[in-house]
């Protein structure tokens, strides 16, 4: 898969109209490429950095019906979530397995509330039902969390975890094996309406070549960044100098990973209350355990957004008191943080938008359609509600076939009679599934760089997952950066010679050791390598 002239990728939107042109490639649009692409339509997919850089790579880890929202009474809304949930463990199982999960509780009256409210979310997840939610008492969840302060019982009960930033990538993928063109660092940088549906207009972030497409339909898929791109195409159509009602408010959430000997879980652990209303969660997750999040609203969505002092000290602290670990700043192997976007409006027009499953869907111009919200979990819902859009406003013709994609498996799915590696353990060639093996016919299948990774398999992500740059291949193709930033920082230049390589491009070598160190913390953490917050007066 070597990267080919912008101009010769996108003949397939110059000879022809494109039927749909998805502009972002987080797991929503990844999502709705490969409905497209498997109702037989001509689709094509820009990312203007790499898949899943943005909120798509940054999760919890979790696949999850919602426990909160139960608590809330949207019954709706985690029953569908939790049939969501077994569809995704089932189309990728190397990526995607069920997790027990421990509650424990310091009072019989809040562990008689949780024991109810869990085993009404088993109930609702029916014959899809992950596992038997139990009853655990004092003595076996001091065996599970020797450390944890004050508990008098618990619960266990499962839902399921995730490799967020392959699992994009099996959908890309899969999508391109359906017939969909994709490119990643490709700009949009023009959207104008044409009599055919829309002109856009492309750059290549790595050559700087421009170039143009047309497609009969837009979907904006950009995450926290489709207010940009619905200025870019809807701003012209207003009095000059008058900006688009934004739809969505940037919030961000931190993550800790340590090492797994400073908090040896073997099932993840939710602390339902903390000192901010919000549920914290440690989850067991490639040989690491990372600790999550925060919810902070942010009125900018830089990049990459970096922790805030007060939810670092957050995050020590509810450590300390809800799991009785007292971790130090250089403790932390990694720290990153994700950006989700936050419906806040209807958009213009009002009536145009459809708001369902907590994610919004707008459609304020011919042909033009903003899909943003909603989580990894309900991604394939979501993808069919955008297609059913279109088709529902005479954007689209009925589908020429049904997609199925609740049964049809994602690229790299292993046979059913090879057990996965379970997503507990370390970083390992069965995260690539059945293509562990292409993989391993390539040069360098004995020469380990760390954290599980092979100079082959960084050949194999050039060659076939649009690896160009080696935070492409360190952040997302490999979870290095996310596990441990120090030795992501130690492999990194031979990660770069390996890239240049295949590809022959400047893999930016300086600028991920740069991020390198923004993910990492020191004991001066809370001033050095954190942010106060973007609605102060004074910023650091």
């Amino acid at each position: 898969m070597i990267r080919s002239e912008l101009s010769d990728w996108a003949r397939c939107g110059t000879e022809a109209p494109l039927d749909v042109l998805v502009i972002g490639g987080g797991a929503t649009g990844l999502g709705v490429a490969v409905q497209a692409a498997l109702e037989g339509r001509r689709v094509a997919l820009v990312e203007a950095r790499d898949f899943a850089c943005g909120t798509s790579s940054r999760s919890t880890k979790l696949l999850h019906g919602g426990v909160r929202y139960l608590a809330q009474g949207r019954v709706s809304l985690v029953r569908e979530a939790l049939r969501e949930r077994a569809v995704v463990l089932g189309l990728a199982p190397h990526l995607a397995q069920a997790l027990p999960f421990v509650v424990a509780e310091t009072s019989r009256l809040s562990w008689a509330i949780t024991w109810v409210g869990l085993k009404m979310y088993q109930w609702l997840a029916g014959r899809l039902s992950l596992g038997a939610t139990e009853s655990l008492g004092g003595a076996a969840l001091r065996r599970l969390l020797p450390h944890m302060p004050g508990a008098v019982a618990g619960v266990r009960y499962w839902d399921g975890q995730f490799d967020d930033a392959r699992l994009a990538l099996a959908l890309a993928r899969t999508a391109e094996a359906a017939g969909a063109q994709l490119r990643n660092h490709t700009r949009v940088v023009g959207l104008s309406p044409a009599p055919d549906g829309w002109r856009v207009s492309l750059r290549d972030a790595i050559s700087d070549e421009h170039t143009q497409v047309s497609a009969r339909t837009v979907v904006n898929a950009a995450g926290v960044w489709v207010d940009a791109l619905r200025q870019q195409a809807l701003g012209r159509q207003r009095p000059s100098g008058q900006p688009v009602r934004p739809l969505v408010q940037a919030s961000q959430g931190v993550h800790l990973v340590v090492p797994r000997r400073l908090l040896p879980l073997t099932e993840a652990v939710l602390v339902p209350r903390t000192t901010d209303g919000r549920v914290l969660f440690a989850v067991p997750w490639l040989g690491a355990t990372v600790i999550g999040t925060t919810d902070t609203p942010r009125s900018d969505a830089p990049l990459e957004p970096r922790p805030m002092a007060e939810e670092l000290d957050f995050l020590f602290g509810e450590t300390r008191r809800s799991l009785g670990v007292a971790l130090e700043p250089a403790d932390v192997a990694s720290v990153w943080v994700g950006l989700r976007p936050l419906v806040g409006a209807v958009g213009e027009g009002g009536g145009t938008a459809a708001i369902s499953r907590e994610h919004l869907i707008a459609r304020e111009a011919p042909s033009f359609v903003t899909v943003t919200g909603g989580k990894w979990t309900t991604y394939r819902a979501m993808a069919d509600d955008v297609m059913a859009a279109l088709v529902a406003a005479g954007d689209l013709p009925a589908a020429a076939q049904a997609a199925h994609t609740h049964t049809h498996r994602l690229w790299g799915a292993p046979n059913a009679s090879h057990p996965p590696t379970s997503l507990r353990d370390a970083p390992g060639p069965h995260l690539l599934g059945s293509q562990a093996a292409v993989a391993a016919a390539l040069p360098g299948h004995d020469r380990a760089l760390g954290l599980g990774l092979t100079e082959a398999i960084v050949r194999y992500a050039a060659r076939h997952e649009w690896a160009v740059t080696v935070e492409d291949m360190l952040a997302r193709r490999w979870r290095a950066l996310f596990v441990d930033a120090r030795a992501a920082q130690a492999m990194a230049p031979r990660v770069a010679e390996i890239l240049r390589e295949e590809t022959g491009i400047d893999p930016q070598l300086p600028a991920f050791v740069a991020l390198c160190q923004q993910y990492q913390l020191d004991a001066s953490a809370s001033t050095s390598h954190a942010e106060s917050s973007p609605f102060s007066e004074t910023p650091k």
